[in-house]
């Protein structure tokens, strides 16, 4: 679709452009009457030099140039030729040149301007580009001297929440010709021992608000000081003492990083645990840990402060740790066949920047150095109103807690914070083609500052492909009609967004599926590594201990019991931004007796509304009930309100005590299900300061105020889960374990919307037959 303004600016600048031209060609016909040869001759076999980095001043060079080289060259005459009979009037020359810059300036300027006009603005939930990541260490750097050596570093560059209801006006406007909301930054960097949050502003390119944060945490973990701090550890003389004690080549040692967490303490420092590793042969760190040894590091005086070598465990052997298949050791197997994705017409999506277009979905698709793959402005075509209705305002995970179940002191302050803490944006990884995505698929490229604030590029950090797994869409076969029988069967397509971040151990793959019948699915896959502990024994007989906390996997290798809690946030705005919670329960009823039939029992459905936020907090699986999100304000033919609800996974929950401190700072998993009245400061569940929390801050917190939420524009977060015993089948590598919801829409259309959808033709290839050219 044309957007008018850009056409009408884009006509103006031809008329223009056709006037400079005229212009142009009546100075260069007055140049040459009056000149016929200006200046040094031109050297045989000239040819322009390589454009500098500012595209502007090599259009300005090159401008001038091909005006100069037309206008004050003689006709006829080559480059090689020499100077003319005689120099031209002083008065004529300098009419000409005149003439010619001013000319030159007016073309320069207005093309630049009109050309800018062209250009259309970033979309508002644009991810940062690196240039724009650039400017803000630039514009920052004004003021603060960055760098680890002025102790001002970049902990958090993000996209600064743009006001809701002007994004919303710019996305429904026509060709979105409105002006977008500013586009601005969210820095929170530590400066000097203390954490500082910026705003910049990238239209006045100022910082416009500027304040140290006082509460309690700690901004999330850099890579660059992680590594940084692994480094200093390793020269420091008492650990490498300690590691010649047991016998080990210090460069084979490998040291980790890991939050400590918050227990009671009043006061809390910016430190860290250091874990070290010993290879020797492996690549599999994390199963070959070296106990005993307790190394607190400091981050903002990046020094060893404690330091303590305890005990001397054994180590799990090495042999049976590899993975990588150049280095694994036949027989192989289990044997699978090759397989090709051909589709003969092309992908079915399109995409436009990020923004995303396939079947009857359109959604944008951006990346955040925390929340890793966010999904925003989701909308589904209906064909019976024949419009996009809007389901989804924007979606991403917004904490992954993984308490582990180890009480003791080497283990029991594992518990970790993946997007709070490390990154599950900073964490993510380059995904294969091929492998972590089917041949089929598109990628995008991630981009994230560093802790000097200069841009990180992860290539094809999401992956966009349309799935054909071989499921149905919908069938039906008729066979009741005498002498008839019909069969309709459509196979299902769905497009998938997915991501996969690497936050220590665990690798985390996230899905968002979406399907043409408007249901878009949730998906979180967990592989890796297991966290394990080194035991003197290797069979269970030998097990003299009342708990070893988890399962013995190898030769003197337990896994350690765990848990994964996934927390969601869902700003849904079905159909619109006015929206309630709405829990049907399916209550068991007795029969009537005035129903004459033998049947002494039904379930019936009863509706209740949530009015505030305590009467919307569920924990799955508790009761028999349906959980939708309505609008109020739209309803079918048949009188229902429009809505989506959630079709959970399978229920689990915290075993932990609510006193207990890591519970305390993730009480937001309590329950599956939270509706909170929209709040755009109210992003990340685990609290905005998640490395040492006390919980103070987090989605429980903000949800005691019990604020209204009927025909509101609400937020749902879901948190899914499972608890973890290990298995000897997760060693050494674990087998992919998924966990997934579904939004699926309820009364939202007036029909089955994928009814007409024709069937697609599912073909193999043909083998290729090599053509003989004799």
């Amino acid at each position: 679709m044309v957007n008018r303004g850009n056409f009408i600016s884009s006509f103006s600048l031809f008329l223009f452009f056709s006037l400079v031209l005229h212009l142009h060609f009546e100075t260069t016909m007055a140049a040459r009457k009056s000149v016929k040869v200006f200046g040094p001759p031109i050297p045989h076999g000239w040819s322009p030099p390589s454009p500098p980095k500012d595209d502007s001043v090599w259009f300005k060079i090159n401008l001038y140039k091909n005006i100069e080289q037309t206008a004050f060259r003689p006709t006829g005459q080559g480059p090689s030729q020499g100077i003319g009979h005689k120099d031209p009037p002083v008065h004529h020359i300098t009419k000409a040149m005149a003439q010619l810059h001013f000319t030159t300036l007016i073309f320069y300027c207005i093309f630049i301007i009109s050309s800018s006009t062209l250009i259309p603005p970033p979309h508002p939930f644009d991810p940062l580009t690196a240039t724009e990541i650039k400017l803000v260490r630039n514009i920052i750097n004004k003021t603060y001297p960055v760098g680890p050596k002025h102790r001002f570093t970049f902990h958090y560059v993000g996209l600064n929440e743009p006001d809701k209801s002007l994004v919303l006006s710019w996305h429904s406007s026509l060709d979105h010709n409105i002006k977008p909301p500013p586009r601005q930054a969210f820095v929170i960097a530590r400066d000097n021992g203390k954490t500082r949050e910026i705003v910049v502003d990238f239209s006045s390119r100022a910082i416009v608000s500027d304040k140290i944060y006082e509460g309690n945490g700690y901004p999330m973990l850099t890579i660059d000081e992680q590594q940084a701090a692994s480094a200093l550890v390793l020269k420091f003389k008492p650990f490498r003492e300690a590691i010649a004690r047991r016998g080990f080549n210090v460069s084979e040692v490998v040291v980790t990083s890991a939050t400590i967490g918050w227990f009671g303490e009043t006061e809390t420092e910016r430190v860290i645990s250091m874990r070290p590793f010993y290879l020797n042969g492996s690549v599999n760190t994390y199963l070959r840990p070296i106990e005993g040894i307790t190394i607190i590091f400091n981050l903002d005086k990046m020094k060893v402060t404690e330091f303590k070598d305890r005990f001397i465990s054994p180590m799990p052997e090495a042999n049976q740790t590899e993975y990588r298949i150049s280095k694994l050791k036949p027989p192989f197997g289990p044997p699978l066949q090759n397989a090709a994705i051909f589709q003969p017409d092309g992908p079915g999506f399109r995409i436009d920047g990020h923004n995303v277009r396939w079947s009857n979905w359109k959604f944008h698709l951006s990346f955040d150095v925390r929340a890793g793959l966010v999904i925003s402005l989701t909308s589904i075509f209906d064909m019976d109103t024949n419009k996009y209705r809007q389901v989804l305002y924007k979606g991403h995970i917004s904490e992954i807690f993984v308490p582990y179940m180890d009480p003791s002191e080497e283990w029991y302050s594992n518990t970790f914070f993946d997007c709070g803490e490390f990154g599950c944006g900073q964490r993510a990884v380059s995904l294969a083609p091929y492998t972590d995505c089917p041949g089929n698929a598109a990628f995008m490229d991630g981009v994230f500052a560093s802790q000097d604030g200069t841009p990180i590029k992860i290539s094809n950090v999401m992956c966009i492909f349309e799935k054909y797994a071989g499921d149905i869409m919908w069938r039906h076969t008729e066979a009741e009609i005498p002498g008839l029988e019909i069969t309709e069967v459509r196979p299902e397509v769905s497009l998938v967004a997915r991501m996969v971040t690497t936050v220590g151990n665990y690798d985390y793959i996230v899905d968002y599926e979406f399907k043409p019948s408007g249901s878009i699915k949730m998906r979180v896959g967990l592989t890796g590594v297991l966290e394990v502990k080194p035991v003197e024994y290797n069979h269970t007989s030998e097990i003299i201990e009342d708990d070893i906390h988890g399962t013995i996997v190898a030769d003197n290798t337990v896994g350690v019991n765990h848990d994964h809690f996934v927390t969601y946030r869902l700003d849904l705005d079905i159909d619109g931004t006015n929206n309630s919670f709405v829990r049907t329960k399916l209550v068991t009823k007795r029969t009537p007796e005035s129903v004459n039939t033998p049947r002494k029992s039904y379930w019936t459905t009863k509706l209740k509304t949530a009015k505030t936020e305590a009467q919307a907090r569920v924990k799955i699986g508790l009761r028999a009930e349906e959980l939708v999100v309505v609008n109020p304000n739209r309803r079918t033919k048949h009188g229902n309100e429009v809505g989506y609800r959630i079709l959970p996974g399978p229920p689990s929950g915290p075993l932990l005590t609510q006193d207990d401190y890591p519970q305390i700072r993730a009480a937001f998993t309590n329950y599956n299900v939270w509706i909170t009245p929209y709040n755009r400061s109210e992003v990340w569940a685990s609290g905005l300061y998640v490395d040492r929390s006390r919980g103070d801050d987090t989605l429980a917190v903000w949800s005691q105020r019990n604020r209204e939420i009927e025909k509101k524009d609400i937020v749902m977060w879901y948190t899914v889960g499972f608890h973890h015993v290990p298995c000897q089948e997760d060693y050494p590598t674990m087998p992919t374990m998924s966990v997934e919801f579904e939004l699926r829409p309820t009364n939202f259309f007036e029909r089955n919307p994928v009814l007409k959808t024709k069937p697609i033709k599912l073909t193999t290839a043909r083998e290729c037959t090599p053509v003989d050219d004799k």
